[in-house]
């Protein structure tokens, strides 16, 4: 088992300036991780030709420190992504195919679509849409194939996040070279119970995020600041691993059950001090794995 860290994890400090991309690299390394995973959104901005440039850099840092790129994750909405062009929004998805292979990142993790908007006219069932779905995330992992990067969808983004609709998606996909993320806690997004999806899912995942969440019925008080709601109302709020209300240990039982020996990554989300809250998941992580 590896243990990698999402750059994502320390977003607050990048946004405040406290920390750049370069010194969270080297956070990791002494926190003891064996991994980093990059995110467009953080560690990204410019042109194509930019962003390629800023991906070499990173590496470079990565390299000096020992530490691989475990993964590359990116936005993607083959709805509504490129203006509602497919055609465009998979070439763009397959444009960080190439940042991926930049960084040494074995695999990347893209999005599928957030649906179409309720009030959009054209809203449709998963199932109805699943068939485009499938072919735009085909096309993009036939791509990664010959990099030597694996593709992945994640339960993310409210609209496929439940274990049934991404396990329909990888089924339908049907590539050797396509495999799922297991976020543990983004299941509770969509109200599901996360050991009955990661059970659900445990045999098809490439690579596991780890997080954790503190959760709030939609009938308590209101937590404000720091949380959202889920698709059914309740609230959540991103905390330390360990911390929330995720079932980790029982989560991580299940992944070692089904056979899963690859690399987890802290995602944390949460208000408390990235530096503090990524040294703390990660003490709890390896504890939790070690006993089941």
């Amino acid at each position: 088992m590896k243990f990698s860290v999402s750059l994502y994890s320390f977003y607050s400090a990048i946004q405040s300036g406290e920390m750049t991309s370069e010194e969270c690299i080297l956070a990791a390394k002494e926190l003891g991780f064996d991994a980093v995973e990059a995110v467009d959104f953080v560690n990204f901005s410019g042109t194509q030709e930019e962003m390629e440039a800023q991906a070499r850099h990173l590496k470079e840092v990565a390299d000096r420190c020992g530490l691989p790129f475990s993964s590359l994750a990116v936005a993607a909405d083959f709805l509504n992504g490129s203006g509602g062009n497919l055609e465009q929004e998979v070439q763009r998805v397959k444009s960080w195919v190439d940042i991926a292979a930049l960084l040494g990142a074995p695999r990347m993790r893209h999005d599928i679509t957030q649906g179409y908007a309720r009030d959009s006219g054209k809203y449709q069932s998963y199932d109805s849409l699943l068939p485009t779905l499938a072919q735009a995330t085909r096309e993009v992992t036939e791509y990664a194939a010959a990099k030597g990067v694996v593709t992945m969808t994640e339960n993310h983004g409210f609209f496929s996040q439940d274990s049934e609709r991404v396990e329909k998606l990888y089924t339908a996909v049907g590539h050797p070279n396509f495999g799922l993320l297991c976020d543990i806690g983004n299941f509770l997004c969509a109200d599901e119970d996360p050991a009955q999806a990661v059970a659900r899912l445990a045999p098809y995942a490439r690579y596991v995020h780890a997080k954790d969440f503190i959760v709030k019925p939609f009938y308590s008080e209101d937590p404000g600041e720091g949380a959202f709601r889920t698709r059914g109302g309740n609230f959540l709020r991103g905390t330390v691993i360990g911390h929330g209300n995720v079932p980790v240990k029982q989560c991580l039982h299940l992944l070692k059950a089904a056979g899963y020996d690859g690399t987890v990554a802290i995602e944390f989300e949460g208000m408390e001090r990235p530096l503090d809250a990524v040294r703390i998941g990660l003490a709890n992580l390896k504890k939790y794995w070690s006993e089941v």
